[in-house]
């Protein structure tokens, strides 16, 4: 049975298979009377073959660029939900946005190895230095390398000049395909790359499972035989039930999970489940550090509410800058979930608003522009900047020439006595706060039922969670100016367990004022309740750390149970500017389910863990002198 799409598995199976709308094939006759469809099987050096669609103008007075997308989501066009190939069905949309083929580009989307109807061997995150390769597996520099060659001598009209962009996993093809790269590609825009996904991205975040969102996505991303049958459609996970929370929870293991998930679900998952630390696997997936021989001016895109790929968009933009010198090299955050500025206005997320139509600023402003200037020669009215960011709070783009701003300096703000919170280190009160984690209670993520992963979970009310006797809560007092953060936060904690592993998930939050001004109008939703926005207590950023791993994620170490520990680790990048009269609030608890699978609270390999391995323990944070705990901001004067 398939149930009606979450918003997650939607939002990826139409911004990714073959346009970001469902279309008819004459529902957009303008392109068809201004582009011409072609679809070819490119040779690779190894002999396989890639299906590429080509859309070409019609107008052969001028040349024109190629802008290319390479993606595992299909090449063909979604229609009605279904995925066709053919040389008579076209997109609703080429290009990033309508502005590009107005313009003029030569628009290719390809099949990546191993995917649809290209041949070959496809690989999670193909590895980058992988040298023994078995019979169809390939290279992504490589295999663009050979596609931008034949395309430069068998498409007409083509001004000798590549643009590359996409997003999410076509934003890893994107940024793996640019490593020494052909010298014809000017221009590239990884945007919410995949990059490294143990550590911050899809799979795990602080070495702690994503369960919800990776069982989600791989009941669609399953493997097949290809070239494959079409046409396809897109399915999602069958909860048979409402609440995934009571699903995840009632199987309680990870083994009993993916006892229930058939084999075609299973051969994508199962690695990822498996290889629960940071080992060869992860670390030859890993992008970042392979960089290197980038010849395009590069403009890398994220969004500060990405639930799957928040971390991808600051390595790849790090990694460029570090190994490639004399190429523009950008960095645009807006305040989107993921992929949401291809898909929407950005004007709110879920109940928090952002005042502007934040998309079309970055489609038009900065995306469309970069291209043009890069492919074209065409100079934008205002140059632009090194870096965008999105403030939020404020509501305000700024520009800046680094990540992070080079006026941020880092404060610690310390959890106190009595739930307070301050700049100052607490020099008496308790020693530490305590609760008592129960592995069969979690602590959920959101405070309603829901399958798969709300995109707006990221900015949601976190009131329903200050209650609960096992999350720690610390709030300042009412702000008598703005306090404005710009980039990672990092949590510093002293704790102490008696159990022998446990997650610490630290939330940074901004409470609003009791007489925060109410829309006359409710937000609606299907999928967010309505509240009222007095009191708000909106997350900011929140990760977890798997505590086994507070010393390395390549080598867990168990917990003396009693002792006190230094932790340290990364919530994420942020630019938040929390308003005069608003509270800054800090939650700390040792759960977050579904979004990530449960800590037995027992030292163990989890995806093995029995059921008699979750166990209550009993937590406690410090805060005495010696032992302060607290967040690392970067704070804007």
């Amino acid at each position: 049975m398939l149930n009606r799409l979450s918003p997650l598995a939607l939002s990826l199976a139409l911004a990714f298979a073959g346009t970001a709308h469902a279309a008819t094939p004459d529902e957009k006759p303008d392109l068809r009377s201004a582009y011409t469809k072609y679809e070819f099987r490119i040779p690779m050096r190894d002999g396989v073959h890639l299906f590429t669609a080509v859309y070409v103008p019609k107008d052969a007075s001028k040349a024109y660029p190629f802008l290319i997308e390479r993606t595992p989501y299909s090449a063909g066009v979604n229609v009605d939900g279904k995925l066709q190939y053919g040389v008579d069905f076209f997109p609703r949309r080429l290009g990033p946005s309508s502005d590009f083929s107005d313009a003029g580009y030569i628009f290719v989307k390809q099949d990546v190895r191993g995917r649809y109807m290209s041949e070959g061997k496809w690989q999670e995150m193909t590895p980058h230095a992988k040298t023994a390769l078995e019979p169809g597996e390939g290279n992504e520099s490589r295999d663009m390398h050979d596609t931008v060659d034949w395309l430069l001598k068998h498409v007409a009209n083509n001004n000798g000049k590549v643009g590359i962009y996409g997003i999410s996993y076509p934003g890893f093809y994107t940024a793996a395909s640019i490593i020494d790269s052909h010298p014809a590609i000017k221009a590239a825009s990884p945007q919410a790359p995949v990059t490294d996904l143990f550590m911050g991205d899809d799979s795990y975040h602080g070495g702690a499972f994503m369960l919800a969102a990776n069982f989600d996505f791989y009941s669609s991303f399953t493997e097949e035989k290809n070239p494959t049958t079409l046409p396809k459609t897109w399915g999602e996970f069958d909860y048979g039930t409402t609440s995934g929370y009571d699903y995840f929870l009632k199987r309680l293991t990870l083994s009993n999970m993916m006892a229930e998930l058939d084999p075609k679900q299973q051969a994508y998952l199962k690695p990822t489940v498996v290889h629960d630390t940071y080992d060869e696997f992860w670390q030859s997936r890993n992008i970042a550090p392979h960089m290197k021989n980038v010849k395009a001016a590069v403009l890398t895109v994220g969004g500060w509410f990405d639930a799957e790929d928040p971390a991808g968009p600051f390595s790849i933009y790090r990694s460029v800058g570090r190994n490639n010198q004399g190429n523009f090299n950008g960095l645009v955050i807006g305040p989107w979930s993921h992929g949401g500025w291809a898909g929407g206005e950005g004007k709110r997320l879920g109940h928090v608003k952002f005042d502007s139509k934040t998309s079309e600023h970055f489609n038009k402003k900065l995306l469309f522009p970069f291209f043009e200037e890069q492919l074209k020669g065409v100079k934008p009215a205002q140059p632009i900047a090194a870096v965008n960011t999105f403030e939020t709070g404020t509501n305000v783009w700024r520009q800046y020439t680094a990540w992070p701003p080079v006026q941020a300096k880092a404060k610690m703000l310390y959890l106190g006595p009595k739930g307070t919170l301050a700049w100052n280190q607490p020099a008496a009160g308790s020693a530490f706060d305590e609760y008592v984690s129960d592995p069969r209670k979690p602590v959920p993520y959101i405070g309603y039922p829901a399958t798969g992963v709300p995109r707006e979970y990221m900015v949601s009310d976190q009131r329903f969670a200050s209650s609960r006797p096992d999350v720690l809560v610390y709030q300042s007092e009412v702000l008598e100016d703005d306090v404005t953060i710009a980039g990672p936060v990092t949590p510093k904690l002293f704790v102490s367990t008696t159990g022998t592993d446990s997650d610490f998930v630290v939330k940074l939050i901004d409470v609003y004022p009791a007489d925060y001004p109410q829309e006359k109008e409710e937000h609606k939703d299907a999928d967010v309740p309505t509240v009222k926005m007095g009191g708000y207590q909106q997350l900011v950023r929140g990760n977890p750390l798997r505590g086994k791993f507070r010393n390395s994620f390549e080598k867990p170490e168990p917990f003396v149970p009693g002792k006190v520990e230094p932790l340290s680790y990364q919530l994420g990048d942020v630019q938040h500017t929390f308003r005069r009269g608003h509270r800054i609030m800090v939650q700390v608890q040792s759960s977050w389910f579904p979004l990530v699978d449960l800590n037995p609270q027992t030292f163990t390999s989890i995806p093995q863990a029995k059921p008699e391995d979750f166990v209550k323990a009993t937590q406690r944070v410090y805060h005495a002198p010696g032992t302060a705990s607290g967040l690392q901001l970067m704070v804007m004067p």
